[in-house]
């Protein structure tokens, strides 16, 4: 079995060294994207034997991913799941393995892995309330956690959802309604989260106002469309 990592990262010098560690403990061989890094991200990556790749300016989490998943598709055509995950150990990487296990196992196309709220600080309990909800109403979905940044995706899957990977905080939801639309076999898992850094307060409202105009704009699209 080939299993691979896709890790966008921007500004991670802190933390990509312990994640890449930890990846290749698991047998994972780890991509990782420098997305325009001002700092020593990409020479620790390689450093670390990273696949490494970089931009050499920032264009987002979504353009990363397209650049790993490009990578793949020319290098490796036969490899049979990807996990995408951070760079910042919010999700640990051995966290991973409960992915790969349900992509394999399971023949799910999809994973995602669903947070256990209690774990979540409360802001982001109540935005990502907001949008699970909203997701699952316009959808017709009863998913447990809808924008969790630790996904596994099948190289069946792969060029079916390709299309629908796109930039800024949406990405997770843009990736999951190709997954619906394509009418994939979706699963998830339960991982354990740690948050490390903090938002303010304005940033954070801006954000969960974004990413709640894209569920209801894309649903409300979604709907109209079954019912031609």
């Amino acid at each position: 079995m080939s299993r691979f990592a896709i890790i966008p990262a921007y500004n991670e010098e802190k933390n990509i060294g312990q994640v890449l560690k930890e990846v290749k403990k698991l047998g994972v061989t780890p991509i990782v994207v420098d997305d325009g890094s001002t700092d020593d991200t990409f020479g620790i990556s390689k450093k670390n034997g990273a696949i490494t790749i970089r931009h050499e300016r920032n264009k987002g989490k979504g353009e990363s991913i397209k650049s790993g998943i490009d990578y793949l598709l020319k290098h490796h055509p036969d490899f049979t799941c990807v996990v995408l995950m951070d760079a910042d150990m919010q999700y640990h990487p051995k966290e991973a393995m409960a992915i790969f296990n349900a992509l394999e196992k399971n023949k799910s196309d999809f994973v995602m892995g669903h947070r256990n709220w209690e774990e979540v600080p409360l802001r982001h309990q109540l935005g990502n309330f907001v949008w699970r909800n909203a997701f699952n109403i316009l959808f017709g979905t009863s998913l447990k956690d809808t924008n969790c940044g630790l996904i596994g995706i099948s190289r069946n899957a792969i060029e079916k959802i390709k299309g629908y990977i796109i930039g800024g905080y949406v990405v997770d939801n843009s990736i999951l309604i190709g997954v619906i639309k394509n009418k994939l076999k979706i699963d998830q898992v339960p991982v354990k989260v740690v948050y490390h850094r903090k938002s303010g307060v304005t940033r954070g409202i801006t954000i969960v106002a974004g990413v709640l105009i894209y569920i209801v704009k894309e649903g409300l699209k979604y709907r109209l469309g079954r019912k031609r």
